[in-house]
């Protein structure tokens, strides 16, 4: 690791702190910028002579926060991280109090931003309270200019948050004052941390040795070199963050705190410190402002950095190349949730499959669209390009071979990177009475619906865990996994293994942040009805029944895309099951509440 100087550096001050850039940033470069009376531990990878993006690390966090994430830009970026002052191996402003203040923060970021980028404006990252400093530079007047772009990530402006208190206290309806409630008692950190001595005594005390622990058990934090060993003293500096500037800003709120450079807003769901509904009325601040939320908890840059380097590639890149449509790319609805994500759809070929695949593409979401039916995979990946995927790829595979699904996971892995969202949807049909179904008739539906499934979710699953971050599966079940039927013994059988698979599998991941839906559709005009198999007829009668079912479901004509709307909501919302269509909604019901009148139905004689 080299160790050089920028303009107006020392390079002495910071020497005591250990050598190296830190823990996780082997192989970067090293400099040390002097401002304000306090001398920065500045980090570097990547061509310098490409765009630079600066990353800000929170409280009570040093730079290494970032080290997965700095690796995953660093390939396409100069990346720049740094120590905030009094964290790390930065020294600290003496005295602390009056040291921390964002006007301090915000020059120490501009004489960084000139070291390393002298000549051309910087896209910044933030999170925490790396964040809330970066809203004051991307809003303050005398940095317009220095900035292309910013990230912000679970940390609100001040101001903003203070024009959020006053607006709903002084109209306090029941919503806006359960808001303020519920922000009120996230925020019980806040109140201890301006407690004198106490927090310095915690932090260097017993919370100071805890704090990795208590990461790992309730963030979900993989054991690594992260925090750093300076974690005690950086948590006791960074006290003065809160006590410098809360209570200040939020009593004052800026009324000119509008930014002037486009904005990426990434939103945690699961974070406990933070509302959502801090960020209502965001674009009264934000002219250029992008969405997007992840099923996360607050320290994503630890638990989900290979998501944020999607997006934070996406963004600076649209930035730098001034493209409409690569900016505009994510522009349907579930946008800020599924933009750049990879999503994996089986049985895409035609039907819910491929509606399923173009509803993740709106969305902007790279797709992977398989089927054994190679043109009708290919055609499904072209459409989806056209329809807003920034990628799709068409993959020709019988989900039945698990050879040939074993290969499929490892080149995935390989040239697209880990599944983010897996929908496992490939089904066949079979209709008949239990005796007059062959045991290879058995053997082939069960093969495709159910082993089909536990397949994908297996290697998929197994991807998705190993990699530490999270993800979701879905698992397209059917009406016919709860409502009994005298000629469906086979396909119902199926169904039902794919919907107790799911629970099953459901209960299991969900302390590795993966989600499983079963999903329950009911009659929807497809081409199954076209395929489906029957049962101890001749060939004519079965083919007579088949063109007779295609035109009864044409008629109920319930189209795929609701489907597939169904699918992306249910993953929105993390759903265990959903029944698509009314006599699924209908018959789920009564298999829970009437199940004897669900049963006295199956033995009525089908239309023939």
């Amino acid at each position: 690791m080299s160790r050089t100087t920028g303009d107006g550096t020392g390079a002495g001050a910071g020497a005591g702190a250990g050598a190296g850039a830190g823990a996780g940033l082997d192989g970067a470069r090293e400099r040390w910028v002097r401002t304000g009376g306090v001398e920065l531990c500045v980090a570097e990878l990547g061509d310098t002579t490409h765009p630079t993006v600066v990353l800000v690390h929170g409280y009570p966090d040093s730079k290494e926060v970032w080290s997965e994430v700095a690796r995953g830009l660093a390939g396409r970026f100069h990346v720049v991280l740094y120590d905030v002052r009094g964290c790390g191996r930065s020294t600290a402003p003496r005295p602390l109090r009056g040291g921390f203040t964002l006007e301090k923060l915000t020059d120490d970021f501009l004489a960084v931003a000139e070291a390393v980028s002298p000549d051309r404006p910087v896209h910044v990252v933030g999170h925490d309270w790396g964040s809330v400093q970066a809203w004051e530079f991307a809003t303050a007047r005398h940095t317009e200019g220095r900035i292309a772009s910013f990230t912000s990530m679970s940390g609100p402006s001040l101001d903003h948050f203070g024009h959020w208190i006053k607006k709903r206290a002084a109209r306090p309806t029941p919503r806006r004052a359960a808001q303020l409630l519920n922000q009120g008692v996230k925020s019980w950190y806040v109140y201890m941390l301006h407690t004198p001595v106490l927090p310095e005594l915690a932090w260097k005390g017993p919370l100071g040795k805890r704090w990795p622990k208590i990461l790992q058990r309730v963030e979900k934090i993989p054991a690594g070199d992260y925090p750093t060993a300076s974690l005690p003293t950086d948590a006791a500096h960074g006290a003065w963050l809160y006590r410098d500037n809360v209570r200040a800003r939020l009593r004052r709120p800026r009324a000119d705190a509008y930014a002037h450079c486009p904005v990426q807003l990434i939103t945690p769901t699961g974070d406990a410190f933070l509302s959502q509904r801090l960020y209502d009325d965001l674009e009264r601040w934000v002219p250029q402002l992008v969405r997007r939320t992840l099923p996360a908890k607050h320290w994503v840059p630890r638990t989900r950095p290979d998501q944020l380097v999607s997006w934070i590639t996406e963004f600076v890149t649209s930035k730098e190349e001034g493209d409409p449509a690569r900016e505009n790319v994510a522009a349907g609805p579930y946008a800020d949730r599924f933009g750049g994500q990879l999503v994996l759809v089986t049985g895409a070929a035609s039907g819910i499959g491929r509606a399923t695949a173009f509803a993740f593409a709106e969305a902007g979401a790279r797709v992977v669209a398989v089927d054994r039916d190679a043109e009708g995979a290919a055609r499904t990946a072209d459409l989806a390009r056209l329809v807003g995927a920034p990628q799709a790829w068409a993959e020709t595979v019988d989900v039945s071979d698990e050879a040939a699904m074993e290969k499929l996971a490892d080149k995935v892995a390989a040239e697209y990177g880990t599944v983010d969202v897996l929908v496992n949807n490939a089904g066949i049909g079979l209709s008949g009475s239990f005796l007059s179904t062959t045991t290879e008739d058995w053997r082939k539906v069960l093969d495709v619906n159910l082993w089909g499934v536990i397949h994908g979710c297996r290697l998929f699953g197994r991807q998705m865990a190993e990699r530490g971050q999270g993800g979701h599966i879905v698992n397209t079940a059917s009406a016919a996994a709860f409502q009994p039927s005298k000629i469906l013994s086979a396909y119902g059988a199926s169904k039902a293994a794919v919907l107790m698979l799911s629970e099953s599998l459901r209960a299991e991941l969900a302390g590795q942040g993966i989600g499983v839906t079963a999903v329950c559709p009911g009659i929807v005009n497809t081409n199954i009805t076209t395929t489906a198999r029957f049962t101890g007829v001749s060939a004519d009668e079965e083919k007579r029944r088949q063109a007779k079912v295609a035109r009864a479901y044409g008629l109920r004509n319930y189209p795929p895309e609701k489907v597939a709307d169904a699918i992306l909501r249910a993953v929105v919302r993390n759903a265990a099951v959903v029944p698509v269509t009314p006599e699924a909604r209908g018959a789920h019901l009564m298999s829970r509440f009437t199940p004897r009148a669900l049963r006295a139905l199956a033995r009525l004689d089908p239309p023939v």
